[in-house]
This record gives C-alpha cells, structure tokens and sequence, in this order.
C-alpha cells in the first residue's frame, strides 16, 4: 500500500505543479496516446517505435511544458519556478534540456561516425542511417529512464526511484485519464485550468 501510495502523491504534485496550462494538459493527452501506440508498436516494429515515440510522443509532450506552462509564482500551490524545479522528482527543465540535447545531437554523431564506436555496422543508406539512429534512440531512453531511477536511489530512496519509474511508464494510462477533457476545455477559451479541485 505505501508504494501505491507514494505513487499517488507522486502523480499528485506532477499534476498539481506542472500542468496549469490546458494547451500544455492537451499535448499530453497527444503525446499519451502516441506514447500507447509506441508501446504496442514495440514490439512489431521497435525502428518505427523508437521514431514515433521521439518525434511525436515526446517532442509534443515537452514543448508543452517549455512554451506553455507559466513559469511565474503558482499562486494555487503557493510556489515559485525555482522551488517547484528544485523538488521536481524526475526530469526538470533543466535536466530535459540535457536529455533533449543529447536526442538532438545523435544523428550528427551518427552521421560522423557511422558504426558508433562499432557498436553497429557502417551504414550504407538512409534506411541503414534510420536504423542505427532509431536504436540509438530506444537505448538513449531506456537509459534516461534508468539512469534517473538509480539517480533518485542515491539523492532520495529505493522506494521513490521505484515509485517513479513506474509513474513514467504508465503516465500515458494516467494522462488520458485526466486529461481527456482539456481539449473541450481549451477550445472552450480556458487557457489555464483553474484548479479548484486543488486547492485545500
């Protein structure tokens, strides 16, 4: 009980701090349903997956959070930027930067050394080229996702690293779940969600 617990309080603050923006709860909704799709497709065709769940799943996912979630002081929660960043459990801005960076940077790397390091054979086309960086993608995520969860091992506790890695894993069930209404409310002309049902 006290890991489904924590799990809770964990989701809790990730909706609570960082999705005031309807636009930004909205793209979240894309990006669950993308990520769902990514997760069913792993397994038929992990190329296409690894493709789809950068491109799509993740890149709207992030740009919600980097352009339209408001950074001033969160009066609901009583809050600054800064403090919510500190706290932040798994990836903050300043970490998803790295992260995206890196994602950014792998095709250059690729393409000015084509085996990695002779970690795959030179390519010899553009399908060879998508190949390689796709798997180079699925292992850039799995090890963000490890890496972070070993990280929080350290910084916090086992339990918590744990807790999070299963958030991250099912916050697509959990996003359309909360999110499925955003878009009625967006187009309804409310950019940022009131949170009533946050407050104490």
């Amino acid at each position: 009980m006290k890991f489904l617990e924590e799990l809770k309080v964990q989701r809790w603050d990730d909706h609570r701090y960082y999705h005031h923006s309807r636009i930004n709860q909205s793209l979240h909704l894309v990006s669950a349903m993308s990520f769902l799709g990514c997760y069913a497709l792993i397994f038929i065709n992990p190329v296409l997956a690894a493709i789809f769940g950068w491109i799509i799943a993740m890149v709207t996912r992030q740009i919600g959070h980097f352009f339209f979630e408001p950074k001033d002081y969160d009066e609901v929660n009583q809050a600054t930027h800064e403090y919510k960043e500190a706290i932040k459990v798994g990836y903050n801005l300043k970490r998803k930067v790295i992260l995206l960076t890196l994602w950014g940077m792998s095709p250059v790397v690729l393409y000015f050394n084509p085996n990695l390091f002779g970690a795959f054979e030179n390519y010899m086309d553009a399908g060879d080229f998508i190949y390689s960086l796709s798997i180079m993608w699925l292992w850039l995520g799995a090890g963000a996702l490890v890496f972070r969860t070993v990280h929080l091992f350290f910084i916090k506790d086992v339990s918590t690293g744990l807790v999070w890695f299963t958030k991250i894993l099912t916050d697509p069930f959990h996003d359309i779940k909360i999110y499925h209404k955003s878009p009625y409310h967006l187009l309804s002309g409310e950019l940022i969600d009131p949170m009533t049902h946050t407050r104490q």
